[in-house]
């Protein structure tokens, strides 16, 4: 918290691809709050909004993630009346499995329309519809099908055989 009173804090918007190219995003369910959201937490004495953001999502869901862009800065007043100003970054997962962590019953990958229905608050809403309007990421992008039969020589093997992460 700041000097003012202001709860300062950061999140994620996490995002991958199913099994049928479709993007997806990782919600939590908070049962204390009884609602549906992003990975988020408060801003520890010392820390950068951009270390924070990746810590509370590592605590919430057990998934190492890297910062792509960064959304719009979501502001509301808490559950104690105070200001709170968050500021949310697209992410990407390095490594992990999603697993409810800490204060977190539950997590879910949903297709965008989904998460949109799922969400409990209208601000989360309207920052799932900003994260929509950005650049795919380079992970995200379809992939061309290597050719048949051709070798890629700069890394010895087979395309045919280069895992895929869909």
């Amino acid at each position: 918290m700041s000097v003012t009173g202001q709860v300062r804090a950061a999140g994620g918007v996490i995002s991958r691809l199913n099994r049928k190219g479709d993007i997806e995003v990782l919600l939590i369910y908070r049962r204390l709050q009884d609602d549906w959201t992003f990975p988020k937490g408060k801003v520890e004495p010392g820390e950068t909004d951009e270390l924070c953001a990746l810590r509370e999502v590592r605590e919430e869901t057990s998934l190492y993630c890297s910062l792509a862009h960064e959304l719009p800065t979501v502001s509301y007043q808490d559950r104690r009346g105070r200001p709170k100003v968050v500021r949310y970054w697209a992410m990407n997962v390095v490594r992990g499995e999603a697993q409810p962590r800490s204060e977190i019953e539950r997590v879910d990958w949903l297709v965008i329309d989904i998460a949109l229905a799922r969400l409990t608050h209208p601000r989360d809403r309207k920052l799932l519809i900003a994260f929509t309007t950005l650049p795919l990421p380079a992970f995200l992008l379809p992939q061309k099908p290597p050719t048949p039969g051709r070798r890629d020589f700069r890394k010895g093997r087979n395309p045919r055989k280069v895992k895929t992460y869909a």
